[in-house]
């Protein structure tokens, strides 16, 4: 059984994915012993990463304390290979190596590992900052009349400068009527649209006075950065400075002053902060036994289990399991079954321990789950119908009782594995509705052949998912992923688009919930100036 499982996770080349984030990896190393009686060491790392199943060097950093930024994988499987040595002129003698991957790293928040006299620390942390927001606002005073009959209707205009030298309006504030001195209200804006992360990328000002044929009359214009904005602690004033009368004009000062009053920096928490928080992702999986998939013992069963070629299910199990794991501290999966009779009395249950064991159906680590599973097969009789509806109400019960709970940091994943088009979709659709107000997620993985196109209003994708009786979803919980789409496919593309939303749907709950990370401070969550 277990070659049939790493042949699985060696097959699917779970360990070559597309980067979903940028991590900055921090190596610190002790007690490296001197082995050259004539010069002292002069240690550094290389680090490896693995792809196509090939190793390759990233980076080689020297000293003893450094770091390493690169686009890494957050939620997928990045193995890294860390090899300590001492570096001389004409060769590299290694010291030793170690292997982990980033998942656990992450999960761990920092890593101590020794090796003889060696002691060394690894910490990873995620570099991003684009996905936070800023709210800002402005006032002016003793700005140029431009009217002759009234006193100017001011508005002011934030210009983004782009790396080609064009600018992108960011922002156009309200027309404030007849007011010299203006104060517009505040607006939010993402960092990433603002100065596109870049703390020092010029922003563009402009005052002008509104006129309603659309000829607006231009009072002057600054330049500044967010960098500026953010460091402004006394309140920060621009002259507002209009060329032509810096030109034309002997004693021209300015056409007035701009003034920040608001500078708010809200925190936008990532997957990686509330993972490094100590969430822990919870991960169920749940198997179609319906009789659909056809006799077992058959070479055509989708649940035949060949001695060496895993089935599409175990393929789809370890894919994702694999993965989800790593954000799992005790690495005990509950694993349910549906759409089978089961034993003693041999009734259909469509939420039955895979394990038989309906006190404690968790299995330990993802290889419990394939034993179990494979354990089960000739031991049920696969009936129908096709009803997930029982599975999703089971784990959504979990979730309401973590969801009030103090501490409330468990996040759940409930992976369906089925062959067929669901026959209680009604059901379903109240179920997930439900959920969706809970800390969960579900993944469901369409095995074989049959037509799954009912599925696609189970994501949402297309339009946001309903109850029979009309409400609608909190937020968008459900990824379905049909599995032939995948069987040529490119290593790890089943892996990336089965978890490609998770990320996500786990910040929009703890967000919306207005759940912090554990760690972080009300400084770190949002900084605020308004003098």
């Amino acid at each position: 059984m277990s070659n049939i499982y790493e042949s699985a996770a060696t097959t699917l080349g779970l360990f070559n994915s597309p980067c979903l984030t940028k991590v900055e990896l921090r190596v610190a190393c002790k007690g490296i012993s001197d082995r050259d009686a004539l010069s002292k060491p002069d240690p550094c790392v290389v680090l490896k990463m693995q792809s196509h199943g090939q190793w390759f060097e990233v980076c080689l950093c020297s000293g003893f304390v450094f770091s390493s930024t690169n686009r890494m994988m957050v939620f997928m499987k990045e193995h890294l290979i860390f090899t300590y040595a001492k570096t001389e002129s004409i060769m590299c003698t290694l010291y030793n190596s170690l292997q982990w991957m980033l998942s656990y790293i992450i999960s761990k928040k920092q890593l101590f590992m020794s090796m003889t006299s060696l002691k060394s620390q690894v910490t990873a942390e995620e570099l991003s900052g684009n996905d936070d927001y800023v709210e800002l606002a402005f006032s002016a005073k003793k700005l140029d009349d431009k009217d002759f009959f009234s006193k100017s209707d001011p508005f002011l205009e934030i210009f983004r400068v782009n790396d080609d030298g064009t600018a992108s309006l960011v922002h156009r504030t309200e027309t404030i009527m007849n007011d010299l001195s203006p104060v517009w209200k505040s607006f939010k804006v993402s960092l990433n649209t603002l100065c596109s992360g870049d703390h020092e990328r010029e922003l563009k000002c402009t005052v002008w006075d509104w006129d309603s044929n659309g000829k607006h009359d231009f009072i002057g214009e600054f330049q500044t950065n967010f960098k500026e904005i953010k460091a402004a602690m006394d309140g920060k004033q621009w002259e507002c400075i209009n060329p032509k009368y810096q030109v034309k004009k002997k004693n021209y000062r300015n056409s007035g002053m701009v003034i920040l009053t608001l500078c708010k920096i809200i925190k936008m928490h990532s997957f990686l902060d509330y993972i490094m928080g100590g969430c822990q992702i919870q991960f169920t999986v749940a198997i179609d036994f319906t009789a659909s998939n056809g006799d077992p013992r058959n070479s055509c069963s989708l649940h035949y289990i060949h001695p060496y070629q895993p089935n599409e299910y175990l393929k789809a199990l370890i894919a994702v399991g694999e993965i989800c794991q790593d954000y799992d501290s005790d690495k005990m999966f509950p694993a349910f079954g549906f759409g089978a009779q089961i034993p003693p009395d041999f009734k259909v249950s469509h939420d039955f321990a895979v394990n038989f064991d309906e006190d404690n159906p968790e299995c330990a680590g993802i290889q419990g789950v394939v034993d179990a599973y494979q354990n089960c097969l000739p031991k049920v009789q696969l009936y129908g119908p096709t009803n997930i509806a029982p599975i999703i109400q089971k784990v959504a019960n979990s979730a309401s009782e973590e969801m009030h709970t103090k501490e409330a940091m468990e996040y759940f994943i409930l992976l369906i594995l089925t062959d067929g088009v669901i026959t209680d979709m009604a059901d379903t659709r109240e179920a997930i509705v439900h959920a969706s107000h809970l800390p969960m997620s579900v993944i469901i993985v369409g095995i074989g052949s049959a037509d799954f196109s009912d599925m696609q209003m189970l994501d949402g994708d297309d339009g946001i998912l309903r109850s029979p009786k009309g409400e609608p979803v909190l937020r968008d919980i459900v990824q379905f992923v049909p599995f032939r789409n995948f069987k040529h496919a490119s290593p790890a593309a089943l892996a990336k688009s089965v978890l490609a939303e998770v990320p996500n749907q786990v910040v929009d709950y703890y967000n919306g919930k207005g759940i912090k990370p554990k760690g972080l401070s009300d400084f770190e969550s949002s900084r605020a100036f308004s003098p």
